[in-house]
């Protein structure tokens, strides 16, 4: 039987994982992106990764090599700022039997090998979960896909460029390049988007008052603020507000800035020193429908869009890489006709998206806003959350697993 053929269209962190994700089950893939590997790798952010994205780093084998650069964090704090209510989540609120990305370790994964121990814990144990940075993390999925004898790597250049090869139909082709993807344009597949009324900026600093292992989300009335620690006393700060309060920010020079910044934090978080340059982007809630057409499939932020609250937006997409390569699995082992595949993904991935775009919309929505009236609900669903564990496990599943996971236990 001849070895099913994939095309990838962007370079990206989920772009890398799709390839080296066909790759492991059997197909041949070629890999393109118009970037080049310094450009790739030139990116300064950091990466929220929950349970579900461990899960699949560690079934591509890149675990044990990615843990000693990712800061595992074991405790999220949640500060409701408008009603001065918090609600503290740490390890013990995760599933007694640890699952990752919804099977137990040492279960048979989908490409049929053994799973191993799992992925390594914060300083008290289990980690609710990990930060990557851009450049190591992308550092590893690139040498790892130059290893590969089963993927051909194309930087540099896109897929229309006229030297590309494999010009004759293959059985796959992943979209993972962008939300304004030229490839899910190409197709005609449509995008549905609704812009918030805010944007992000992300920033690096050295802060006091937080312990190395602690992350923070803030709801405050002018939108989410996380707190993501990036290893000692460095953390990396998602600070939403309205455009043009934001633009004013990353215009301002360091000491301007940490001013403006002592103002939003809590006064127990203190910024000492920018470790690098503010940077505003806008944000979204966009969704394409249908995800895939013949042979294309969207993944990542060529198939969906949302808030930055709760990292929720690579894990996602990460998640629909565990998909595919669960289906490709089955065409490699003759389950699964090659043209189904597509269609099979499509249905498969909307229960996860649907949950998860309106759940972190719905939590903008309630707790980013000036409103009276929606106090008491607030205050309710926090004191709901410090006074049921049960509750509290849930909610720390949807987030660390995805919402449908908690459908299928």
């Amino acid at each position: 039987m001849p070895m099913s053929q994939a095309h990838v269209h962007g370079a990206g962190p989920t772009g890398c994982l799709a390839a080296l994700a066909l790759a492991q089950v059997g197909w041949q893939v070629h890999l393109y992106d118009p970037l080049d590997a310094p450009a790739l790798l030139g990116r300064q952010r950091a990466y929220a990764l929950t349970h579900s994205s461990a899960s699949l780093l560690e079934r591509l084998g890149l675990w044990q090599a990615l843990a000693p650069r990712l800061v595992p964090f074991s405790s999220l704090e949640l500060w409701d700022q408008g009603t001065d209510r918090q609600c503290h989540f740490s390890a013990t609120d995760l599933s007694p039997r640890r699952h990752m990305g919804g099977q137990d370790i040492g279960a048979p994964d989908p490409t049929g090998s053994a799973r191993s121990a799992g992925p390594g814990s914060g300083p008290d144990g289990e980690a609710v979960g990990w930060i990557s940075q851009h450049g190591p993390l992308m550092s590893l999925l690139l040498e790892q896909l130059r290893a590969s004898p089963q993927v051909s790597l194309h930087l540099g250049r896109s897929a229309s460029h006229p030297e590309a090869p494999g010009t004759a139909p293959v059985d796959l082709v992943v979209a993972a390049d962008g939300s304004q993807s030229p490839s899910r344009q190409a197709a005609g597949l449509g995008w549905v988007q609704r812009s918030y009324d805010q944007a992000c900026l992300t920033v690096q600093v050295r802060l006091r008052g937080s312990r190395a292992d602690q992350a923070w989300e803030l709801l405050r009335p002018e939108g989410p603020f996380a707190v993501l620690p990036l290893g000692g006393d460095a953390f990396q700060l998602v600070w939403s507000a309205s455009a043009r309060r934001l633009r004013q920010l990353e215009s301002l020079d360091g000491a301007a800035f940490l001013d403006q910044l002592a103002g939003a934090l809590p006064d127990q978080l203190q910024a000492e020193v920018l470790l690098d340059q503010p940077r505003a982007y806008p944000v979204a809630l966009g969704l394409a429908w249908p995800l895939a057409k013949g042979s294309l499939v969207l993944v990542g932020d060529s198939a969906h869009r949302c808030h930055p609250v709760g990292g929720q937006g690579l894990n996602l997409g990460w998640r629909d890489v565990a998909c595919l390569q669960q289906l490709a699995g089955r065409v490699t082992a003759g389950r699964l006709a090659p043209g189904r595949l597509a269609a099979a993904y499509r249905w498969r991935r909307w229960p996860d998206l649907a949950a998860t775009l309106l759940a972190t919309h719905l939590l903008v929505g309630l707790f980013s806003n000036r409103s009276r009236l929606l106090l008491p609900l607030r205050r309710l669903a926090l004191d709901l959350l410090n006074g049921a564990p049960l509750l509290r496990r849930l909610s720390l599943a949807a987030m660390t697993q995805g919402p449908c996971r908690l459908w299928q236990r």
